[in-house]
């Protein structure tokens, strides 16, 4: 069992970094692409190459550990999701909660801690953090059941945002115990389908998690926290891990 942690940083900081990176095979797509993919998770997160590799498939992404290859998705996947997407996708609604899909990069990333930055220091380097969120509350929509557990640093995107407000709406409709969290700076209209949690200070302000926890066993659970360390910078990790997510849905449960 995994202990609770005294923070959500401190979760963070408990993250394993395992040497993780990105590799490029036999890339045949236009060096932009490549560059876009260097610029999201290059440098401040993960080491981004590219390999010629002999008898093997052209334009796949690998994630390795060490000389272990534990993940690969077609570099395409990830155009479609990440590289070539704007996030006003997500805020718009354009991109529906049913629509998205998690390359399996990005799950051989887990517990990987990254750093990234917010526009407009960069334009990229958020939107695998984006990603996964949605993909944590698809996971709840598509349960049906279980506890799910979001911070917004503002109430008010739950308004602002037409695509998160849908995702929400979305949720309502199902049996999943919705709990919110940020500084009340707009209070949804009851009959509201959640618990609001709302405080002006500390992490109701700093945080951005999106915890999925249900007791079913064949349930997949998952959770990212993510910690503001300066302007619009962030660090933050993701798991799948049920001890983990556990460990973070109970400290969320009793400190805020």
């Amino acid at each position: 069992m995994v202990d609770t942690p005294d923070s959500l940083a401190a979760f963070v900081e408990r993250g394993t970094p395992r040497g993780r990176s990105l590799a490029v095979v036999n890339r045949t797509r236009p060096q932009p692409i490549q560059a876009m993919l260097e610029e999201t998770f290059g440098g401040r997160s993960v080491d981004v190459t590219e390999l010629d590799v002999s008898d093997a498939a052209e334009d796949v992404v690998v994630v390795l550990d060490g000389d272990e290859v534990i993940a690969s998705s077609p570099l395409q996947a990830l155009e479609d999701e990440l590289l070539l997407v704007n996030s006003d996708l997500y805020v718009t609604g354009t991109k529906s909660l049913g629509d998205v899909t998690l390359p399996a990069v990005l799950e051989g990333l887990e517990e990987t801690p990254f750093r990234v930055r917010g526009y407009p220091a960069s334009d990229s380097e958020k939107l695998p953090l984006i990603v996964i969120s949605r993909y944590i509350e698809q996971l709840a929509w598509r349960r049906e059941s279980g506890r799910l557990r979001s911070s917004f640093q503002r109430l008010s995107r739950l308004d602002d945002e037409r695509g998160t407000k849908e995702v929400y709406r979305q949720l309502a409709e199902t049996a999943v115990d919705v709990h919110v969290y940020g500084v009340p700076d707009w209070i949804p209209p009851a009959p509201f389908p959640g618990v609001i949690h709302a405080g002006y200070h500390g992490e109701f302000r700093s945080s951005w998690f999106v915890v999925y926890h249900a007791e079913d066993a064949d349930a997949r659970t998952a959770a990212l926290v993510a910690e503001r360390v300066g302007d619009n910078e962030w660090e933050a990790l993701w798991t799948f891990d049920d001890d983990r997510v556990r460990a973070v849905n109970r400290y969320v449960e009793r400190a805020l």
